[in-house]
């Protein structure tokens, strides 16, 4: 069964970087877009970034755009998230996620990992 599992959350200051990885177990992100989402405690879960099949087009939320870059390595079968300039706001859970087009709709995305806690401190 195809799993994506993120790493790379923790607590950071504000103004701080993180990256966050997620890992598919097999081909998972092959021929597929994937992108990253994110839930704070109370809100929906939230697009962040995404990446189209090949890498060519990427796509941020205006909250996140100039300091996020999201990439993909299909050797590793691994997406990345690249967190820069961090605030307070950024705090949430990160899920990455994988669909057959890049779409800011969460209900679009049909396979999703289990999150990984990112903090960001004032």
């Amino acid at each position: 069964q195809v799993q994506l599992v993120e790493s790379g959350g923790g607590l950071v200051r504000a103004g701080g970087s993180l990256r966050l990885s997620c890992a598919s177990s097999g081909r998972a992100f092959s021929a597929y877009a994937a992108g990253w989402f994110r839930q704070a405690p109370g809100k929906e879960r939230e697009f962040v970034a995404a990446i189209n099949w090949s890498g060519a087009s990427t796509y941020y939320a205006d909250s996140v755009k100039g300091r996020f870059t999201i990439s993909r390595q299909d050797a590793k079968n691994t997406v990345y998230l690249q967190m820069n300039s961090l605030k307070p706001e950024d705090t949430a859970v990160y899920y990455c996620a994988r669909s057959t087009i890049a779409t800011m709709e969460p209900g679009m995305w049909g396979l999703w990992g289990q999150g990984t806690q990112v903090t960001v401190s004032s």
